[in-house]
C-alpha cells in the first residue's frame, strides 16, 4: 500500500468530504486522484463504495447548492468573480453558456467532467431561472456519475496505481520537485497569457462616453451586442444588432461593411 493510500485510510471519509467540497467551491485542488485512490481501496476491501458515493454526493450537493442559490440572486456578479479567478478568462463562462443554451439543465450531467465548467455550471443554471427540484435532480445524477466513473477507474486499475505509487516513492524528492516546477510553470504560462489577453482587450476598448458621442454626432457606427441570452440584462442596448458570439459566423452577412463596428460583450 503506497503512502497516498495510507494517508487516505488514516483520514477516511472526512478527507474525501472536505476535499471534494473545496474543489466544488472553486478551489484549484483536483479530486480525481483522490477518487482513483478510493476506488483502489474499495478493491482492496479497505473502503466502502456506498460510503464513498454518499460522502461525495453530500459534498457536491452542498457546494453546488450554494453556488446555485447565489446564481439565482446574483448571477452576473458571481460569474464575473469566477472569471476573475480563472486562468482562462476569455472562455471561462462562454463555453458553459453555449453548453447550457444547447442542453439546458442536462448540462449538469457532464459539467464535472469538463475542466473549468464545474464551478460555473451551478450558478449559471441558477441565473437562468431553473427550479430547485430540477437542479437537484440533474446535479445529483451528474455528481453520482462523476464519482462512480473515476472510482471505477481506480477499482479497475488498482494494480497499476499501486505500481505508480511505488515508482513515485522510489523517485522521492526529485520527482516531487519536478512535478512542482512543472505545475508552477504551467500556472505562470497561463498567467502570462491572461495578462496578454487583458492588455489586448484594454487597448481595443472604447469608453461608453465615446460611443455615445459618436452616436449623438450621427457618425456611421453599428453596435453589435454579442452577449448570449443568459448574459443579457432585462433591457438590451438601444439600437444594437443582437448577434450572440456563437452565431457570429453564420450571421456575418447581417453585419454592415460601410461603417465602424463596435462589439458589446460581457
Amino acid at each position: 500500500m503506497n503512502a497516498t493510500a495510507e494517508f487516505v485510510l488514516r483520514h477516511g471519509y472526512l478527507l474525501l468530504f472536505f476535499w471534494i467540497l473545496a474543489e466544488q467551491a472553486a478551489l484549484p485542488i483536483p479530486s480525481v486522484p483522490l477518487l482513483l485512490v478510493c476506488g483502489a481501496l474499495v478493491k482492496a476491501g479497505r473502503m466502502n463504495p456506498v460510503g464513498i458515493l454518499f460522502i461525495g454526493l453530500l459534498a457536491c450537493v452542498i457546494a453546488d447548492g450554494f453556488w446555485f442559490e447565489i446564481g439565482r440572486g446574483r448571477g452576473a456578479r458571481v460569474l464575473r468573480f469566477l472569471c476573475r479567478v480563472s486562468l482562462e478568462p476569455d472562455s471561462c463562462v462562454r463555453r458553459t453558456e453555449n453548453g447550457f443554451a444547447r442542453y439546458g439543465v442536462k448540462l449538469l450531467l457532464i459539467s464535472k467532467f469538463i475542466p473549468g465548467m464545474s464551478a460555473v455550471a451551478a450558478p449559471l443554471v441558477g441565473s437562468a431561472g431553473a427550479g430547485w427540484l430540477e437542479f437537484a435532480a440533474f446535479d445529483t445524477a451528474g455528481a453520482a456519475l462523476w464519482i462512480a466513473a473515476w472510482g471505477s477507474v481506480g477499482y479497475l486499475f488498482s494494480t497499476q496505481l499501486d505500481e505508480i505509487g511505488r515508482i513515485i516513492g522510489r523517485a522521492g524528492f526529485r520527482l516531487s520537485l519536478s512535478a512542482a516546477v512543472f505545475a508552477a510553470g504551467w500556472v505562470a504560462l497561463k498567467y502570462l497569457q491572461r495578462q496578454k489577453f487583458l492588455r489586448k482587450v484594454r487597448g481595443a476598448r472604447m469608453p461608453v462616453e465615446e460611443l455615445h458621442r459618436m452616436m449623438t454626432n450621427g457618425e456611421a457606427v453599428m453596435v453589435i451586442d454579442v452577449r448570449t441570452e443568459l448574459a443579457m440584462p432585462r433591457e438590451p442596448v438601444p439600437g444594437a444588432l443582437r448577434i450572440p458570439l456563437n452565431e457570429m459566423e453564420a450571421r456575418q452577412s447581417e453585419i454592415p461593411r460601410d461603417r465602424d463596428i463596435v462589439l458589446f460583450c460581457t
